[in-house]
Order: C-alpha cells, then sequence, then structure tokens
C-alpha cells in the first residue's frame, strides 16, 4: 500500500460557484463595461466575416455581453499556457501543476536592506533586483520591479526593459508605464532574442480600471499583444469601499465580470489567446484613505482562484505584497496568509513579492524572507508519504518503551530531508544565542540578505544583450 496525506483548501461549494458566475453574467448583460478605445469598439462592432460567434452588444462606448458570449470565451481560451525562458527552455505549464511565484512590481523608491533608507529606484536597482529573483529558485518569474527614476520618463521602459531580459533569462511579466512606449518595448525585446510567440518568455500584464472602465491604453496594448500571439495576464485591483463594493461578495463579483469581460474581448480579438485571469483584492481603509490587504483578501483571492478552476482558466493573484514598512511582522502576516493559501490551491502565478509600504517601495530584504516563506508553504502543501516504507512499524515494535530511534536504518535514511533546514534563521539553543550576543531575528535576515546581495552574478550574455539593447534604443529615441 502506497498514499500520500496532501493537504488541499476549499473555499466556494457548486451552489455558491454558480450563485457567483451568474450575477457577474447579469452584470455584464445589463451593464456592460466602458471601452474607451474607438478603434477596439469599432472591431468589437465587426470582428471579420469569418467571426461566427454570438455579437456583442455595443451602443456608444458601452458594450454588453450575452451570456452566450462569455460561455464561448471561457471555451475558447486554452486551459495551460506554457511559459518558456529566455533561451527558448520551458519554464513551467501554468495551470497544469503548482502555484508560480515572481518579484515585482513598479515601485518608485528602493528600500535599503539594512537601514531601511529610501531612495528613488533607478536602473542600478533594476539589474540588482532582477538578479536577485534570478538566483533565488523558488522565484518563477521577474516582474517589472520599479519605475527607473534616473533614466528620463520617455525612455524609462525601454532601458527597464532592456535591464529585465539582460540579468535574467527567466520569464519576464511586463509592465509598461508609458503607453505609447508598449510596441517599442516589445520590439526591443524582439531584438534582443527574435520572436516572442514561438516560445514566449515575455507576458505583458494589464489593468482595467475599476469599476467597469477598459480604458484605451489597456484594451489597445492587449490588441498589440494579441496581434504578436503572446500570451496576456488581465489582472484588476480593487479599493474596497470606493471602486468596488465593500463587502468580500460584491468585491468578487463585480471583478470576475470584470475579467470575464476583458476575457470576451481578448478571444474576440484572436480565438484562443492564451489568457491569465485573476484580482488583487485590496481594501481602502476609509478613515486613512490607505490601501492594504485584509484576511478577507486572501478569501477573496481564494475564491477567485476556485473560479478560474470552475471555468479551467489560468489564474493570476496576489502576493500579499505592500502590507508592513519594510521586512517587519507587519509585512510578514500577510505574506505567510497568501502564500500559504496560494500553495494550497490549484496552481496559479503570484507575480508580485517585495514591494512594501503600500507598493511605493521594493524590499531586497522581503524578498529574501518571502523565498524562504514559499518553501515552507511548498514543502506543506505536498503533504506526507503515508505508506509501510515511511510508518517503519518493525523499529517501533524493536525498539519498544524507552528506547531510542536516533540509529535506526530509517532515521539514517531519511533524516537530511525530514525536516525544513533554514539557510537564514539557525536552530540555537536560549545559551547559544545569548552567547551570540543575543540578535533580533530581523537583523540576522538583514545580514544574510546583504550576503546574497554581495554575491549576485549577471548572465553569461549579459554584456552583448546591454550593447544591443543600447544600440536598439538609440533608433528610438
Amino acid at each position: 500500500m502506497s498514499s500520500a496525506a496532501i493537504p488541499r483548501l476549499t473555499l466556494l461549494n457548486s451552489e455558491q460557484i454558480e450563485f457567483i458566475h451568474q450575477n457577474a453574467l447579469k452584470i455584464l448583460a445589463t451593464t456592460g463595461v466602458r471601452v474607451d478605445s474607438p478603434m477596439v469598439l469599432s472591431y468589437l462592432m465587426d470582428p471579420g466575416k469569418n467571426f461566427s460567434q454570438p455579437a456583442v452588444q455595443v451602443s456608444g462606448d458601452r458594450v454588453t455581453f450575452p451570456q452566450e458570449v462569455i460561455e464561448w470565451a471561457i471555451q475558447a481560451a486554452p486551459s495551460v499556457v506554457d511559459v518558456y525562458r529566455r533561451n527558448g527552455e520551458p519554464a513551467f505549464r501554468l495551470g497544469a501543476d503548482r502555484a508560480r511565484f515572481g518579484i515585482g512590481v513598479t515601485s518608485l523608491y528602493y528600500q535599503d536592506p539594512l537601514t531601511d533608507a529610501l531612495t528613488p529606484f533607478t536602473r542600478q536597482n533594476m539589474r540588482q533586483m532582477t538578479r536577485l529573483g534570478d538566483q533565488l529558485p523558488n522565484y518563477d518569474v521577474i516582474s517589472t520591479v520599479g519605475i527607473l527614476q534616473d533614466i528620463p520618463a520617455e525612455i524609462q521602459d525601454l532601458f527597464a526593459a532592456l535591464e529585465m531580459a539582460a540579468n535574467t533569462t527567466k520569464p519576464l511579466v511586463i509592465l509598461v508605464s508609458q503607453e505609447e512606449r508598449f510596441g517599442d518595448v516589445l520590439d526591443l525585446l524582439e531584438h534582443l532574442s527574435g520572436e516572442l510567440a514561438e516560445k514566449p518568455w515575455v507576458v505583458p500584464y494589464f489593468n482595467p480600471v475599476t469599476p467597469l472602465v477598459y480604458n484605451q491604453g489597456t484594451v489597445e496594448k492587449m490588441q498589440a499583444s494579441i496581434e504578436r500571439g503572446l500570451p496576456l495576464i488581465v489582472s484588476n485591483y480593487s479599493l474596497a469601499g470606493m471602486s468596488t463594493p465593500l463587502t468580500p461578495a460584491g468585491m468578487l463579483v463585480l471583478m470576475l465580470a470584470e475579467l470575464l469581460a476583458g476575457l470576451a474581448i481578448g478571444q474576440i480579438m484572436r480565438e484562443g489567446t492564451p489568457m491569465i485571469l485573476g484580482i488583487l483584492p485590496a481594501y481602502m481603509d476609509l478613515k486613512t484613505m490607505t490601501n492594504f490587504y485584509d484576511p478577507q483578501s486572501m478569501l477573496v483571492n481564494l475564491a477567485c482562484a476556485e473560479m478560474m478552476a470552475y471555468y479551467n482558466l489560468p489564474h493570476c493573484g496576489t502576493s500579499g505584497s505592500g502590507t508592513g514598512w519594510g521586512p517587519d511582522i507587519l509585512a510578514a502576516e500577510t505574506y505567510w496568509m497568501n502564500h500559504l493559501t496560494a500553495c494550497l490551491t490549484k496552481g496559479g502565478l503570484a507575480p508580485f513579492v517585495g514591494d512594501t509600504l503600500t507598493s511605493k517601495a521594493f524590499s531586497a530584504t522581503n524578498v529574501v524572507y518571502v523565498h524562504e516563506i514559499i518553501e515552507q508553504a511548498l514543502r506543506y502543501s505536498q503533504g506526507f508519504a503515508l505508506d509501510d516504507a515511511n510508518l517503519g512499524l518493525d523499529e517501533i515494535i524493536q525498539i519498544g518503551p524507552g528506547g531510542s530511534f536516533l540509529s535506526t536504518k530509517l532515521t539514517r535514511q531519511v533524516y537530511r530531508s525530514a525536516y525544513y533546514p533554514s539557510p537564514i534563521f539557525p536552530r540555537w539553543s536560549m545559551e547559544k544565542w545569548q552567547d551570540r550576543g543575543q540578535p533580533p531575528a530581523q537583523k540576522v535576515l538583514r545580514e544574510y540578505t546583504l550576503d546574497v546581495l554581495s554575491g549576485l552574478k549577471a548572465p553569461d550574455d549579459f554584456e552583448e544583450m546591454c550593447e544591443r539593447g543600447e544600440t536598439f534604443i538609440k533608433t528610438r529615441i
């Protein structure tokens, strides 16, 4: 007999899933979404002679979606998205296996690992943080880490994309702040690696404007990505009580309706486009007007993941980021809730580890600490073997009352993998901790982070990539 005890977390029953789905469909069929692009509105009204699927309804800038359109779009989109490394090697199959994680996203400041001092985010910060995410194996993607403050605004997206591409071979999730530069960024990445669509290692990320607006920049960048054959992420961000209802139920249904509208628009643009959908369910403190994640946020994130599993679509959710004042207990509680629950559900993508102070700053120390959280959460989600070989019943009977298992065969076989050895925090006794000067755990983490940062290395083709990229950028200035 051989079996395993695998922990799983579920939230919604079949009746609740149907309740959520039907109410999202009702929003789309009655209120719909606003689409601000005349070009995309024109396309939605007349997607081509060969387009035989049910039609959306367009009135001015308002688009409504009959139920059959949404059902067609759900069936048309792939259930698994294959993502590659820059060198063409397979990276992972999103929707086919476990949860995947990444660092990012778009912070304005960099937080010093030792002092917590904040400085404007620079090109050198982008280079170092990309290499950090590249080195730590539990991060599967690198998302746009920050907005470069030492590069002119009109070309900072190009240099950000170049530093990401040159300093890792892992897949990139890209966010472009200057909408008019989106095509140039994709051109740059193609110039560096060749055709993007055949083995996609670049996944653009897009946000509608909640509630229920697909602004011009978003839908036109979606169309540009789809025309190049790229997979894409559509994810929305709530400010519960402001841009969505304050209740988790209202937040979830409204944001799900937005996602399904984006899915339909994307499939109308090109049937079969790989799309990854998810929400960032943040709250807005109505007293301080500050956004934050709450335990209810993790439940809404879990509910969205289960809705995507119901639709058989890949999921992209929150990384629990932005909470706290740096690498502190405020951040730790949210990161733990988020990553543990993510690992206990159907696999999705959580691409935004590392930002702090309501996502305005980026912390390398957070990245290092959460890497440890992910390792332990993945270990938890794998459960444990429950069979005769791992029971060791004969040894239990042989050792008997008062015996010791220190030298048994089973102990010798499994002791190296039986429990998690943290590379950051040693298991000191009280006496040894006192002998070492009673260091706070946060001090040990900071010192470990500095040590990791001092040993970062560039990919072998770093110099070549930079030279080719900078030459290309000159042609676009």
